[in-house]
Parts: structure tokens; sequence; C-alpha cells
């Protein structure tokens, strides 16, 4: 082997090495945040729910590291507790449509034919309107709460897994793995389940992954405009609709539940790119 190509072959490995670290401590963070919405009700300093007006709008401070909103309520303990509401909401939203999505796309791709026809066309109405303008007619219908505003945005979100799902299953179906196993007396079932859900498993995977922090976005939109948790729940969406017309006073009433979205977010976004790279099949290519 020559100098170059050990050169380039050790350059690959580090690379290879880089990217899953990366995709370790990505995963641990989120694993973390995970851990703190679990045991969120034990890590909380004070009673998110438990309001003293002598307290109200007190700055940061060594007693309440996050301060306290219009009735004394401190904004650590809330911002814990709203993490329980905000980041598994997501998850089960994200979950729904994730499931409902690859499912209705496996069939589409599969069947083709009428039944095709009819769920593309009614994936294609629910991609012509604005997603959040949707989502905001369907939680108004609704009306307010967590399960609504879930319902609401699965309603519009499905179609991007169905379109992906389908693409997939076409360009797995006549495969020639997928021939030699329809020869081998494989069912409709065992075919689905055993060979093209496998198979399109990873692009889906990171697609679910990448849209964890849209969906969070979107939730905590709806709770902002007040489609979504109902107060006094602790939710981050509501408390930045609650702290808003005090943001001058007490900027802090936004910016605690603000900055948690914004790493929750960012976590779960730089989890995703992480993810996409590490399942590329160029760059798993390259590395082997």
């Amino acid at each position: 082997m020559s100098v170059e190509k050990q050169i380039t072959v050790r350059e690959q490995k580090i690379k290879k090495n880089h990217l899953k670290a990366k995709l370790v401590f990505f995963l641990i963070l989120a694993a973390g945040l995970l851990l703190t919405a679990v045991f969120a009700r034990y890590l909380c300093p004070y009673d998110p729910y438990e309001q003293n007006l002598l307290d109200a709008q007190k700055p940061p401070s060594m007693l309440h590291p996050f301060g306290t909103d219009r009735y004394g309520r401190d904004m650590l303990s809330r911002v814990l507790i709203g993490s329980t509401t905000s980041i598994f909401a997501t998850l089960v939203l994200v979950a729904v449509i994730t499931v409902v999505g690859t499912a209705v796309g496996i069939i589409c791709g599969w069947r083709g034919g009428k039944a095709d026809a009819v769920l593309m066309r009614i994936s294609d109405v629910f991609l012509a309107f604005p997603g959040l303008v949707f989502a905001l007619a369907v939680a108004g219908v609704l009306g307010g709460g967590v399960q609504n505003a879930i319902i609401a945005l699965g309603a519009i979100s499905w179609p991007k897994f169905a379109r992906l799902a389908r693409g997939l299953t076409l360009a797995q179906k006549d495969s020639s793995y997928m021939m030699a196993a329809k020869l081998s007396g494989s069912g409709t079932p065992k075919l689905l389940v055993k060979h093209i859900l496998p198979n399109i498993a990873g692009p889906i995977l990171v697609t679910a992954v990448l849209d964890i922090g849209t969906m969070m976005m979107e939730l905590a939109g709806l709770s902002f405009l007040g489609l979504g948790v109902k107060p006094p729940m602790a939710e981050w969406g509501s408390m930045i609709s609650d702290g808003r017309v005090m943001l001058q006073t007490a900027p802090w009433m936004v910016l605690a539940p603000g900055g948690a979205i914004f790493v929750t977010v960012m976590i779960f976004n730089l989890l995703g790119d992480t993810v996409r790279d590490y399942m590329d099949p160029k760059q798993r290519n390259k590395n082997n």
C-alpha cells in the first residue's frame, strides 16, 4: 500500500471516529434531556404551581436562579416541570406522524392503483395549506389542550412521511432481492415487515429525529396562541405567552422558557444532523 493511500485510510478512520464521538455526545445530551423530563418533579427546588404574591416578579437570585413570575412561582421549577409536557408531547407527536405516515406510504407504494391515488391526493390537500395555519384552524375547531394540539399538528404533518415512505417503497419493490423473496414464497405481510420496512427505516428515522425540533416549535406556537396547553399547566410555549406582556420589566419570564426551547431544539437538530451523516451510505462507503 502506498504512503498516500495509507494517509487517506488513516484520515477516513479519524473522520469515522470523530463522527461516532459526535453521535455519542449528542445521544448523551438527548438522554439527559429525557431524564430531566422524567424526573422533573423531583428536581424542582420549589412547588412549580405554588403562588406567593410577595415574591412576584423577583429577578434571578441565589434563591430563584431563573427569577419568579407574576404570581411568585419559581421559574426554574416551572421550566423543569414544563420540560415533561413539552418534550414528551413532542415525542408522542413525532411518533404518531412517523407511524401513520410510514404506514400510509408503504401501503401506497406497495399496492398502487386507486388506494395510492386517493391517499396521495389527500396528502396533496394537506400539503397545499401552510402547515401552522392549518393546524391553528384544526386546533381552533377542536379547542385547547395538549391532546387537541397533537391531533391538529399530526393532521398536517403525516404527509411528508407518507411521501418519503412511498418513494422508498417504490425503489425497493422491484429490486432483485425482493424478486427473490417473492419467488421463495414469502407473503405480503412478511415482505413488508421483513424486507421493505428494515430497508427504508434509516431515512425515515433520520427525518423523524430532524422533525423533533420543528414539532416542538409548532407545539409551543400553538400554546403561545392559547390553543395548546391550558394554564396553570407549565409548558414552555404558554409560559412565554404568559410573560410576553412583561418582557421589558421582567424579561426572565420569557428568557427562561425561551432558552429551554432553544437548547432542546438545538440538541435534537444537531443529533438529527449527526444521525443523518452517520447513516449516509456514501459516508459509510468512504469510511469502509
